[in-house]
Protein backbone atom coordinates (compact mmCIF):
# COMPACT_ATOMS: atom_id res chain seq x y z
CA UNK A 1 0.00 0.00 0.00
CA UNK A 2 2.52 2.63 0.88
CA UNK A 3 4.35 2.19 -2.98
CA UNK A 4 0.79 2.84 -4.30
CA UNK A 5 0.57 5.84 -2.39
CA UNK A 6 3.97 7.31 -3.87
CA UNK A 7 2.50 5.89 -7.27
CA UNK A 8 -0.79 8.22 -7.03
CA UNK A 9 1.43 11.10 -6.03
CA UNK A 10 3.77 10.45 -8.71
CA UNK A 11 1.26 10.39 -11.22
CA UNK A 12 -0.30 13.55 -10.12
CA UNK A 13 2.92 15.14 -10.47
CA UNK A 14 3.59 14.13 -13.75
CA UNK A 15 0.50 15.86 -14.99
CA UNK A 16 2.14 19.08 -14.02
CA UNK A 17 4.50 18.08 -17.31
CA UNK A 18 1.97 17.30 -19.47
CA UNK A 19 2.37 13.16 -18.98
CA UNK A 20 0.07 10.80 -18.54
CA UNK A 21 0.65 8.08 -16.85
CA UNK A 22 -0.43 4.31 -16.00
CA UNK A 23 0.64 2.17 -13.10
CA UNK A 24 1.32 -1.67 -12.75
CA UNK A 25 2.41 -1.78 -16.85
CA UNK A 26 4.44 -4.71 -17.65
CA UNK A 27 6.75 -3.75 -20.62
CA UNK A 28 8.02 -6.99 -21.29
CA UNK A 29 7.42 -10.57 -19.82
CA UNK A 30 8.79 -11.00 -16.48
CA UNK A 31 8.72 -7.16 -15.90
CA UNK A 32 5.91 -4.77 -14.26
CA UNK A 33 6.54 -1.36 -13.77
CA UNK A 34 5.17 0.95 -11.01
CA UNK A 35 4.53 4.19 -12.70
CA UNK A 36 4.80 4.41 -16.52
CA UNK A 37 4.77 7.87 -17.91
CA UNK A 38 3.44 9.40 -21.42
CA UNK A 39 4.80 12.77 -22.38
CA UNK A 40 3.37 15.37 -24.76
CA UNK A 41 6.05 14.28 -27.69
CA UNK A 42 6.07 10.51 -26.97
CA UNK A 43 8.63 10.19 -24.33
CA UNK A 44 8.29 7.77 -22.24
CA UNK A 45 9.31 7.51 -18.29
CA UNK A 46 9.45 4.60 -15.78
CA UNK A 47 9.14 5.74 -11.57
CA UNK A 48 9.80 2.66 -9.30
CA UNK A 49 8.37 3.58 -6.11
CA UNK A 50 10.22 2.01 -3.22
CA UNK A 51 8.70 2.79 0.73
CA UNK A 52 11.13 1.09 2.36
CA UNK A 53 15.46 0.18 2.41
CA UNK A 54 13.92 -3.51 2.37
CA UNK A 55 11.67 -2.77 -0.64
CA UNK A 56 14.84 -1.43 -2.58
CA UNK A 57 17.21 -4.02 -1.40
CA UNK A 58 14.70 -7.10 -2.87
CA UNK A 59 14.12 -5.15 -6.06
CA UNK A 60 16.28 -7.20 -8.70
CA UNK A 61 14.97 -5.78 -11.69
CA UNK A 62 15.18 -2.66 -11.98
CA UNK A 63 18.41 -2.40 -14.40
CA UNK A 64 15.81 -3.96 -16.54
CA UNK A 65 13.40 -1.31 -16.89
CA UNK A 66 15.88 1.22 -18.38
CA UNK A 67 15.29 -0.56 -22.03
CA UNK A 68 12.10 0.39 -21.63
CA UNK A 69 12.10 4.32 -21.09
CA UNK A 70 13.82 7.42 -22.31
CA UNK A 71 14.05 8.57 -18.43
CA UNK A 72 14.41 6.30 -15.28
CA UNK A 73 13.54 7.60 -11.70
CA UNK A 74 12.80 6.42 -8.13
CA UNK A 75 9.68 7.32 -6.48
CA UNK A 76 10.68 7.70 -2.18
CA UNK A 77 9.78 9.87 0.68
CA UNK A 78 11.21 12.16 2.39
CA UNK A 79 12.35 9.20 5.28
CA UNK A 80 13.79 7.15 2.60
CA UNK A 81 17.74 7.09 2.43
CA UNK A 82 19.08 7.90 -0.93
CA UNK A 83 22.42 7.16 -0.48
CA UNK A 84 21.15 4.03 -1.43
CA UNK A 85 20.24 4.82 -4.93
CA UNK A 86 22.35 4.70 -7.95
CA UNK A 87 23.33 8.52 -8.68
CA UNK A 88 22.86 8.03 -12.43
CA UNK A 89 19.34 7.48 -12.27
CA UNK A 90 16.46 10.20 -11.47
CA UNK A 91 14.83 10.89 -7.91
CA UNK A 92 11.26 11.74 -6.93
CA UNK A 93 10.41 12.65 -3.54
CA UNK A 94 6.86 11.71 -2.77
CA UNK A 95 3.59 11.03 -1.30
CA UNK A 96 0.34 10.48 -1.52
CA UNK A 97 -1.08 13.96 -2.41
CA UNK A 98 1.55 14.87 -4.68
CA UNK A 99 5.54 14.62 -5.76
CA UNK A 100 8.89 16.98 -6.93
CA UNK A 101 11.59 15.77 -9.15
CA UNK A 102 14.86 16.35 -7.19
CA UNK A 103 17.09 14.60 -9.55
CA UNK A 104 16.12 14.42 -13.87
CA UNK A 105 17.11 11.27 -15.35
CA UNK A 106 19.56 11.13 -17.78
CA UNK A 107 17.83 10.60 -20.92
CA UNK A 108 18.53 7.44 -23.26
CA UNK A 109 16.08 7.44 -26.34
CA UNK A 110 14.23 4.77 -27.09
CA UNK A 111 14.50 2.89 -30.36
CA UNK A 112 11.11 4.05 -32.63
CA UNK A 113 10.18 0.52 -33.11
CA UNK A 114 10.11 0.06 -29.23
CA UNK A 115 8.59 3.51 -28.35
CA UNK A 116 5.64 2.61 -31.11
CA UNK A 117 5.15 -0.86 -28.97
CA UNK A 118 5.41 0.51 -25.67
CA UNK A 119 2.84 3.49 -26.91
CA UNK A 120 0.16 1.08 -27.76
CA UNK A 121 0.73 -1.09 -24.50
CA UNK A 122 0.01 2.13 -22.36
CA UNK A 123 -3.54 2.81 -24.71
CA UNK A 124 -4.50 -0.61 -24.09
CA UNK A 125 -3.53 -0.76 -20.30
CA UNK A 126 -5.27 2.55 -20.11
CA UNK A 127 -8.20 1.44 -22.21
CA UNK A 128 -8.58 -1.46 -20.12
CA UNK A 129 -8.52 0.09 -16.91
CA UNK A 130 -11.12 2.83 -17.67
CA UNK A 131 -13.87 0.10 -19.35
CA UNK A 132 -13.36 -2.07 -16.27
CA UNK A 133 -13.90 1.22 -13.64
CA UNK A 134 -16.95 2.25 -15.88
CA UNK A 135 -18.25 -1.19 -16.04
CA UNK A 136 -18.04 -3.38 -12.59
CA UNK A 137 -18.51 -6.33 -14.11
CA UNK A 138 -16.27 -6.50 -16.83
CA UNK A 139 -13.77 -8.85 -16.79
CA UNK A 140 -10.15 -7.80 -18.22
CA UNK A 141 -7.45 -10.08 -19.41
CA UNK A 142 -4.55 -9.11 -17.71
Amino acid sequence: MPGQLLARGVARHLRSYDFVSVQELAPAKGLRVDVMGLGPKGEVWIVECKSSRADFTTDQKWQGYLDWCDRYFWAVDSDFPTDLLPDDTGLIFADAYGAEIIRMGPEAKLAPARRKVLVQKIARHAAIRAQAAQDPGFISAF
